[in-house]
C-alpha cells in the first residue's frame, strides 16, 4: 500500500513558478514509476509528466515540455514537479500518481488527493 500526499499548489500570475511535491508513504516507493496528471474543470484528467522508478527516463506532455521538470528523491520518498513559465491554461487540479504497469488512467495503482494550481492572466 502506498499513500500519496501532494503539496505546493496555489495561485500564481502567468509567467510565474510553482513547485509541487508528492510525499509517499510505504517502503516500496522505489518500486513505482511516479508522475503527475492534471484535471481542469469540465475536462478529462490528462498526463503531465512521469519518471521511471530509477529516475533514468522522464516523459513530458507536449504542453509542458521545456517548462516543467520532474524529479524524484527515493531517499525521501518524494517526487517534485517544478513548473516554470506558467500559463493560464495550466490551471487545474494536479494529481500525483504511482504505477507499476503504465500511464493510462486505468493502469495507475495509486492517486494522491490533488492540489489546486491556479494561474491568473
Amino acid at each position: 500500500q502506498v499513500q500519496l500526499e501532494e503539496s505546493g499548489g496555489g495561485l500564481v500570475q502567468a509567467g510565474g513558478s510553482l513547485r509541487l511535491s508528492c510525499a509517499a508513504s510505504g517502503r516500496t516507493f522505489s518500486s513505482y514509476a511516479m508522475g503527475w496528471f492534471r484535471q481542469a474543470p469540465g475536462k478529462e484528467r490528462e498526463f503531465v509528466a512521469a519518471m521511471r522508478r530509477y529516475g533514468d527516463i522522464t516523459y513530458y506532455s507536449d504542453s509542458v515540455k521545456g517548462r516543467f521538470t520532474l524529479s524524484r528523491d527515493n531517499a525521501k520518498n518524494t517526487v517534485y514537479l517544478q513548473m516554470n513559465s506558467l500559463k493560464p491554461e495550466d490551471t487545474a487540479v494536479y494529481y500525483c500518481a504511482a504505477t507499476v504497469t503504465g500511464w493510462s488512467l486505468n493502469q495507475i495503482d495509486y492517486w494522491g488527493q490533488g492540489t489546486q494550481v491556479t494561474v491568473s492572466s
